[in-house]
C-alpha cells in the first residue's frame, strides 16, 4: 500500500489468516457485483417496457420487476458498496491517492446514472416515460464504460 493519511493498522491475522481489510474488500466486491448486475439489467427492462402499452398487463409486470430490482437489489447493494468501499479507503489510507480521487469522480458519475435510472423508473411507474427504447439502449452502455474506468484505476493504479 502506498502512503496516505488516516491509516489504521489492524492486526495482520484475524479470521483464518485473513485481515479485516480483506474481509471488507470481499464484501465490497460482492456488493459491487450485485449493484452492477442491477444497473446493467434495469435499462434493458426499460427497453422492453417501452414496447408495452401503458396500463397493459405487460406494462404492470415491468413496473413490478423494475421496482423490485431497484428497491430490493440495486439500492441496498449500492449502499453496501459505498459503506465497504469507504471503509477500505479509511483502513488503507487512500484518501489522497490520485487513482482513488479519479475513481471517486467516476463513482459520482455512476451514482448520477443510478439516480437517473431511479427517476426513469418512477416515470414508467406513473406511465410518463418520454424516452425511446434506443435511448435506454444507449444508457445501458454508460455504466459499462464507467466500470471499465473504475476497474483500471483500482487494479492498475496508473497514477
Amino acid at each position: 500500500m502506498s502512503g496516505g493519511f488516516c491509516r489504521l493498522h489492524l492486526p495482520r491475522v484475524t479470521l483464518e489468516g485473513m485481515t479485516m481489510y480483506e474481509w471488507i474488500k470481499a464484501l465490497h466486491v460482492i456488493s459491487v457485483i450485485a449493484w452492477m448486475a442491477g444497473i446493467l439489467y434495469l435499462p434493458r427492462l426499460f427497453v422492453y417496457h417501452c414496447a408495452a402499452a401503458p396500463g397493459s398487463e405487460l406494462s404492470e409486470t415491468f413496473k413490478i420487476m423494475e421496482r423490485r430490482l431497484m428497491h430490493a437489489i440495486m439500492n441496498p447493494a449500492m449502499g453496501a458498496s459505498w459503506i465497504f468501499g469507504l471503509a477500505m479507503v479509511w483502513l488503507g489510507g487512500h484518501w489522497a491517492e490520485p487513482w482513488f480521487l479519479a475513481k471517486l469522480a467516476l463513482l459520482f458519475v455512476m451514482q448520477g446514472v443510478h439516480g437517473a435510472y431511479s427517476r426513469w423508473r418512477k416515470d414508467f411507474a406513473d406511465d410518463k416515460n418520454t424516452h425511446s427504447a434506443r435511448f435506454y439502449r444507449f444508457m445501458n452502455e454508460v455504466p459499462t464504460l464507467l466500470l471499465i474506468g473504475i476497474v483500471i484505476l483500482v487494479i492498475v493504479k496508473p497514477f
